[in-house]
């Protein structure tokens, strides 16, 4: 089912990036994505404006100049092998971004009124690993750019690996009120990635209300993604024998940078269930320790 918020691989592509995600084209205010693949030898000139970015290796190595300094990205060889070390860029910054060998690089980003912040490194090694849920809910989670992990001025970054069979983002939860100490208000982007032979999928649901109305039931493969303006967002299901992987970037309005969801009260009793239940010996995935 064709769904304005769901953008399959290719539909959003423009210039150079395989992917192009920004508040105009999203209809909202503040988050955004770019996937740029680079050729080996490839070096791409970006300039933040009004929106503070990172730097984000998918595959393989880079490196990145901005204000006469040079962060050089290891990298990695896949988004299931290791967590990435990256790179912040603050607003209204020139950066070259060049990979000898070639691969492909997330360039989530963040409208925000303040630049407070200057060009840094992120290393790989502290990058906290999370395991969340039991049982056929277990999912990883790097946490890259949160609150309490690496500071921003607005941006939210992670990512998420379920294991296939797995539903994650689940319970279903949302954060599109600014409800002090319950909820933030942020737009979501969520980007795919499924591993195997290409025929891989998945599916990402996002549910709204009668008064703030929204249905999307995407079938998910590589390189697609899901805008979530508002509304309930989950579950993200990776099908039997194919994991999920999806890059979550978050920006919102408010100043506190907070990360608070609220469950779908329908659905939040599930949690429970996870308190007799082993997390899915197969997390965390191969090269990734939990931290």
């Amino acid at each position: 089912m064709s769904n304005k918020y769901h953008l399959p691989r290719g539909t959003s592509a423009d210039g150079p990036y395989d992917v192009l995600v920004t508040p105009e084209s999203a209809g909202w205010g503040y988050s955004g994505l770019r996937i740029l693949p680079q050729k080996p030898g490839e070096a791409h000139a970006l300039s933040t404006g009004d929106s503070e970015f990172l730097v984000l290796p998918l595959t393989g190595s880079c490196t990145v100049t901005t204000d006469a300094r040079t962060f050089e990205l290891e990298g990695r060889t896949g988004v299931f092998a290791s967590v990435t070390d990256f790179a912040y860029l603050p607003p209204e910054s020139e950066a070259l971004i060049s990979s000898a060998q070639g691969g492909l690089f997330a360039l989530p980003s963040a409208r925000t009124e303040r630049s407070s912040l200057s060009a840094r490194y992120g290393p790989k090694e502290d990058v906290p690993v999370e395991l969340r849920g039991a049982g056929a809910c277990s999912r990883q989670v790097n946490n890259y750019c949160l609150p309490g992990t690496f500071e921003a001025d607005q941006l939210l970054v992670c990512e998420v690996l379920t294991p296939g069979g797995n539903w994650s983002s689940y319970p279903p939860h949302k954060h599109d009120e600014a409800r002090p100490g319950v909820e933030s208000e942020l737009e979501e982007i969520y980007y795919f990635e499924v591993a195997g032979d290409g025929n891989g999928f998945g599916y990402q649901r996002v549910y709204g209300t009668a008064e703030r109305p929204i249905d999307v039931l995407a079938e998910v493969r590589s390189g697609d993604t899901v805008l979530i303006p508002h509304g309930w967002h989950g579950p993200s299901i990776a099908a039997p024998g194919y994991d999920l992987y999806y890059l979550n970037v978050m920006a919102g309005p408010g100043q506190d940078r907070a990360w608070l969801i609220c469950d779908d009260p329908a659905h939040g009793w599930v949690r429970t269930t996870w308190e007799s239940q082993d997390i899915d010996d197969r997390l965390p995935f191969e090269g990734l320790t939990q931290r």
